[in-house]
C-alpha cells in the first residue's frame, strides 16, 4: 500500500485533471452508475466540532473509497486548522488498501472547490461582473482560486464576520491576479455581484431573498450537516433553476433542506448537478434567472479526486 503525505500530493496536483474527474463522477452519480451509502457523522460539543465519514465506488471504477473529515472550528485559536482528514482508496476487486492518502484535509478542500468551480461552468451567466465570496477561510481561499477554470472575471468582494480576516484574505499573496476588496455588509455584496459563493460554518442565514438580484448565481457550499445554514429558504422560491449535488441528501441537510421543511419548495424542483451537466437545458437558460447550486458533498467526488492523485504517482 502506497501511504502519501500532503507533501507528495501537493507536488501531483493537476487541477485540469482534478476537474475532469469530479466532472465525470457527477455525471457517473445521478445516472445511478455509483454506490453510495448515507454519510455517518460525529458532532462535539467541547470544543464544536465534527466528523463525516463518506465512502462509495463507481460501477466502473477500479476503487472504492473511504474518507474521513474533521472541522474543529476553534482550532485556530491553538494554532492548529480547522479541518483535517485522511482518504483510503481499495481495490474493489479484492479489497486490499492500494493507498493512504494523508492530506490533513487538503483533498476535501479541493474537491470542495472543484465542485463550486463546475456549479460556476454550467450556471454562472454569461458576463460575471464581480464575484461575491462570503467567508475568509480556507475554502473561500480554494473556491477562488478554482473560479479561474470558470470565469474570466477577476473582481471580487470579499465578506466575514471579522473585517480583519477579510482585509488579509484580500491581501494574500497567491490571489494577486484578483482585485480584491473588502464588503461593508451583505447588501452591498449582494447588489454588487452577480456569482455569490458562500463558504461558512453559520447556522443562520446570510443571504436573504429580497437582497438577491436577477441574474445571480449562488453556489452554497458550507451547509454540509444537520443545523448548518446560510441561505434565507424563501430564496429557493424566488430561484428559477435549483441545482444539489445529490438530491436524495440534500432533502436532509444542506440549505435547501430547510426550504423543502417549510413546504416553500418540493423535492422534485431539485436538479442534480450531473443531470445539469449531461444536458444544459435543464440549468441556466437565460442571464436574467436566479441559479442556486446546494453542494453538500458527496463520496464520489473523494473517490474521483483520490483516483486521480493515485493514477500520477
Amino acid at each position: 500500500m502506497k501511504i502519501l503525505s500532503k507533501e507528495e500530493i501537493e507536488k501531483v496536483i493537476d487541477f485540469e485533471k482534478i476537474l475532469k474527474f469530479i466532472e465525470e463522477g457527477f455525471v457517473a452519480y445521478s445516472k445511478k452508475e455509483t454506490v453510495i451509502p448515507p454519510v455517518a457523522s460525529l458532532h462535539f460539543a467541547k470544543p464544536p466540532g465534527d466528523c463525516h465519514i463518506k465512502y462509495g465506488y463507481s460501477k466502473e471504477s477500479k476503487y472504492y473509497v473511504v474518507k474521513i473529515a474533521s472541522s474543529f472550528y476553534e482550532n485556530p485559536k491553538i494554532g492548529l486548522p480547522s479541518g483535517n482528514g485522511l482518504m483510503l482508496l481499495f481495490d474493489k476487486q479484492t479489497g486490499k488498501p492500494v493507498c493512504l492518502l494523508l492530506d490533513e484535509g487538503y483533498l476535501t478542500d479541493l474537491r470542495t472547490a472543484a465542485a463550486g468551480c463546475i456549479a460556476a461552468k454550467y450556471l454562472a451567466p454569461k458576463n460575471v461582473r464581480c464575484i461575491g465570496i462570503i467567508g475568509t477561510g480556507a475554502q473561500a481561499y480554494y473556491q477562488l482560486k478554482f473560479l479561474t477554470h470558470a470565469t474570466e472575471c477577476r473582481k471580487v468582494l470579499v465578506w466575514g464576520r471579522d473585517k480583519e480576516k477579510a482585509k488579509k484574505f484580500c491581501q494574500h499573496s497567491d490571489l494577486k491576479i484578483f482585485q480584491c476588496e473588502v464588503a461593508e455588509d451583505l447588501d452591498q455584496l449582494a447588489k454588487s455581484c452577480n456569482l455569490i459563493i458562500t463558504t461558512t460554518s453559520s447556522s443562520k442565514p446570510l443571504l436573504f431573498a429580497q437582497q438577491i438580484q436577477p441574474g445571480t448565481h449562488i453556489t452554497a457550499m458550507g451547509a454540509d450537516d444537520i443545523g448548518k445554514q446560510e441561505l434565507d429558504p424563501h430564496l429557493f422560491q424566488k430561484a428559477d433553476r435549483i441545482i444539489v449535488d445529490s438530491r436524495s441528501q440534500c432533502v436532509s441537510i444542506g440549505d435547501a433542506s430547510h426550504a423543502i421543511q417549510q413546504g416553500l419548495i418540493e423535492e422534485k424542483q431539485l436538479m442534480e448537478l450531473g443531470n445539469v451537466i449531461l444536458s444544459r437545458s435543464l440549468g441556466r437558460t437565460s442571464d436574467s434567472q436566479i441559479t442556486i447550486a446546494d453542494l453538500t458533498g458527496v463520496a464520489i467526488q473523494d473517490l474521483q479526486i483520490a483516483s486521480a492523485i493515485y493514477s500520477d504517482m
